[in-house]
């Protein structure tokens, strides 16, 4: 039998058995739609399918195992549906909800790898490295029995080699500066935080920031903490920056919205084939709808980012500044299956107040879906406001009678370009090598002693003053493999400066020391200070 026959005699079976197993999915899944079954039991396509599941499992000729082609099959079965409906595998479930629950059982470092060795780069206050006496700084060369210095072990290969259950122990073996000999740690992994606030800090005395990279289920309360300290600190505007935070739980983004808006306020509503409408409006109980609230956006900004930015610009609550953001508008459920494994299933679009979807088009295939981005660049969206174009039909007013397009994304009230200056092919040589950052860690290394006691990003920035940090970092990057080019490092000055300083200012005192020197040089938030 030819290739061409065989294709045509096993298309036909191939397509039934992925019907078979999505069926089987479904039915597995909680009744949370509250669909009723029909009278009789499942359709007869139904039965049609599981005798055909029965046929592969009972007489075909060779032995099958049925969980494994299940398990490969499921992905395949909902690739056909939107971008946003996932299977995730009973042994990736916890990975996968770590950013959504707050925590995940580990040791509490960051570390890096640098020139092939672990690094820890900062010790989890309180955690159970810090209790076990480990330092920032220190080399850790074997996890376990497993060597991990020197053997270009995988990043991923190692965390997970740290990560484990609660209350269980790993040893790890770490070599100090300073010590002639290696020193044996023996670390009980306890409950590691997931930081869902990477930084609040006051701008100046009246402005506060605060910026989030996610929308899980502890967000809401490092929000409010973050926003408690900001206004005892004298915080009239607060500026949230969610660029680059790709979503995360409804109901959390929900909840810090509410926080801004009077009494009965429209946040969003959801809508689906099995769901009637559900409105979700504000109850007047915010603690801060008196405080000027601006939003900071991008096109990696999505979900629960454009549901909370949707809501403040159809209210007319706050200015939206940034980049046109990603486009999703469709709300997913996590349902569990019997083996730890689960489905995120898109049950519903969402609509911002004005009644607008922001869900871009996927009808064209996800390849083009999430190319998108890349096009939108270009097409010049992210250097010129007027390269963008909205849909006539789709338009919508705010409140205030403002007119915002639906179709693709928050489209921002103030458009600010992706900041070209400076831009060579140095700077991008050096970050893209990661020799910038290693020159910082190698810094670091040297000083660490010094900078100790240095406690705000400014008495860092003080300290600094005294080095010649970019010619430093280009002869470090050139002895490395790049060649200087000290006409390009020229143009690159300035950002090349105030990246070495913020990365610095990362390795003294974690994101507190990154983002106030990063924003210096940052032009979406300059603009929004200035309103």
């Amino acid at each position: 039998m030819n290739k061409s026959n065989l294709r045509a005699l096993l298309t036909p079976i191939v397509l039934a058995l992925a019907i078979v197993l999505g069926m089987m999915i479904n039915r597995f899944l909680p009744d949370r739609t509250r669909i009723p079954v029909p009278v009789g039991g499942y359709p007869q396509v139904g039965n049609k399918l599981d005798v055909i599941l029965g046929m592969v499992q009972h007489s075909y000729v060779d032995t099958v195992n049925m969980t494994e082609l299940i398990e490969n099959s499921i992905p395949v079965i909902l690739n056909d549906l939107d971008p946003h409906t996932i299977y995730i595998p009973a042994k990736d479930m916890q990975r996968a909800n770590e950013g959504i629950v707050g925590n995940f059982g580990g040791v509490g470092v960051q570390f890096y790898k640098y020139l092939d060795t672990v690094t820890v780069v900062k010790v989890v206050p309180g955690g159970p490295s810090e209790k076990a006496g480990v330092k920032d700084g220190d080399r850790i060369i074997q996890v376990g029995d497993s060597v991990v210095a020197g053997v270009n072990m995988d990043t991923n290969r190692i965390m997970a080699m740290m990560r484990g259950e609660l209350g269980s122990k790993v040893d790890l073996t770490i070599v100090r500066r300073g010590e002639p000999q290696p020193i044996k740690k023996t670390i009980t992994r306890g409950s590691i935080p997931v930081k869902s606030v990477d930084v609040a800090y006051m701008i100046n005395d009246t402005t506060g920031y605060l910026k989030t990279n996610t929308f899980g289920m502890l967000t809401y309360i490092e929000f409010m903490n973050a926003l408690e300290t900001l206004k005892q600190a004298g915080m009239k505007k607060i500026i949230i920056d969610l660029r680059e935070n790709e979503g995360g739980v409804l109901e959390t983004a929900i909840k810090m919205i509410n926080e801004f808006l009077d009494a009965d306020k429209l946040i969003l509503y959801t809508q689906g084939k099995a769901r009637a409408r559900m409105d979700f409006t504000s109850n007047g109980q915010g603690r801060y709808k008196d405080i000027r609230v601006d939003v900071l956006i991008s096109e990696f900004s999505a979900s629960a980012s454009e549901i909370f930015a949707g809501a403040i610009q159809d209210n007319d609550r706050g200015l939206i500044i940034g980049r046109r953001s990603f486009g999703k508008g469709l709300v997913q459920e996590q349902r569990m299956l019997s083996d730890g494994s689960a489905v995120r299933l898109t049950v519903a679009r969402y609509y911002t107040p004005s009644g607008r979807s922001i869900q871009k088009p996927y009808d064209q295939g996800k390849e083009k879906y999430y190319n998108d981005i890349y096009n939108r660049m270009l097409h010049g969206e992210f250097s010129q406001k007027d390269s963008i174009t909205f849909d006539e039909n789709l338009k919508y007013q705010t409140v205030g009678g403002r007119t915002v397009y639906g179709g693709g994304g928050i489209m921002p009230d103030i458009f600010v370009p992706a900041d070209t200056t400076g831009a060579t092919r140095y700077l991008a040589a050096v970050t893209r090598t990661q020799f910038l950052y290693d020159y910082t860690f190698d810094f670091m290394d040297k000083h660490r002693n010094e900078m100790t006691d240095l406690k705000d990003y400014k008495a860092i920035q003080r300290y600094l003053k005294k080095f010649d940090l970019v010619n430093d970092m280009a002869n470090y990057a050139a002895r490395r493999g790049l060649k200087r080019n000290d006409k390009e490092i020229k143009e690159s000055y300035q950002i090349l400066r105030t990246r070495i300083e913020a990365f610095i200012g990362r390795h003294v005192l974690d994101d507190i020391g990154f983002y106030p020197i990063i924003g210096q040089i940052d032009n979406t938030l300059q603009e929004a200070i200035k309103q």
